[in-house]
């Protein structure tokens, strides 16, 4: 898929207008060339809990988040960057699933698999202070600091209002072939949507206003498939807003990664 993905250019801003040269290579001017396909490059490795089934990641002001998922193993968890140590941790029943987390204000949602209930946490007591319920199943979850948009493993995306959870539009994402389905693990990236592709070592930029992929980036080299069990994929993507650091990680996997990104070579 990622081959494909490859051959296709978008003429839009969107590839060639990217800000923050501390995330991404950039040129003198400031701008990362027409390269539709960017490369992860390791710019610091982090020890990661090799038990957690990563299926959220987030960076709140300075401080590391995680949903990991697998029934009885599910938990909302902090945990140390530095040192991969849980500082503190919340279980989930053995009936649910763990998915997708984000974090608005003080508040910390997480969804699961195939209950339709999502859980709301007080941030700084890790306790449930309410549920939700949404129809289909829970994958990832992030937020465009207006509504919370969650991908359930198909080619659409679901805008829901953080308040009433009512679906406020849904949108299709779209590739070069056509709708781009499996879409896991989402982060909300200056203006775009960032989401892994279960199974695929790439993430895909979306243009929230359109659907289209505006750019691929290959994770392929950061944790190569030969090295782990075809459950352990990449799913996991933290953006630090404060110091435009993006992390990314995947499930099971021994390491978390700060990377940037250069242009892929033709």
């Amino acid at each position: 898929m990622l081959q494909r993905f490859q051959l296709f250019r978008r003429q839009s801003a969107l590839l060639t207008v990217i800000a923050g040269c501390a995330l991404f290579a950039c040129s003198p001017d400031g701008r990362t060339g027409d390269s539709f396909t960017m490369v992860a490059e390791i710019v610091a490795s982090y020890p990661h809990d090799t038990n957690a089934f990563t299926q959220g990641l987030v960076m709140h002001e300075g401080r590391l988040f995680e949903g990991t998922g697998q029934y009885g193993a599910s938990t909302l968890r902090e945990v140390s960057l530095e040192t991969g140590e849980i500082v503190r941790s919340s279980r989930l029943s053995r009936a649910y699933f763990g998915e997708g987390i984000t974090i608005m204000g003080d508040r910390v949602f997480q969804l699961t698999w195939r209950s339709g209930i999502g859980a709301v946490y007080d941030l700084a007591s890790f306790e449930v202070d309410s549920t939700f319920r949404y129809t289909g199943e829970g994958w990832g979850l992030t937020h465009d600091s207006t509504h919370l948009i969650l991908s359930d493993g198909t080619a659409t995306l679901r805008f829901l209002d953080p308040t009433s959870f009512e679906v406020m539009r849904e949108l299709e994402v779209t590739g070069p072939d056509g709708p781009v389905h499996r879409l896991n693990e989402l982060e909300y990236v200056r203006g775009e949507i960032w989401a892994n592709v279960w199974y695929e070592d790439f993430i895909v930029r979306i243009d929230p206003e359109t659907g289209a992929v505006a750019g691929v980036i290959d994770l392929s080299g950061i944790y190569p498939a030969q090295l782990r069990d075809r459950e352990e994929v990449a799913n996991g993507i933290a953006f630090d807003t404060d110091n435009e650091r993006i992390y990314v990680t995947g499930k099971n996997w021994p390491q978390l990664y700060e990377i940037r990104l250069v242009s892929a070579t033709d």
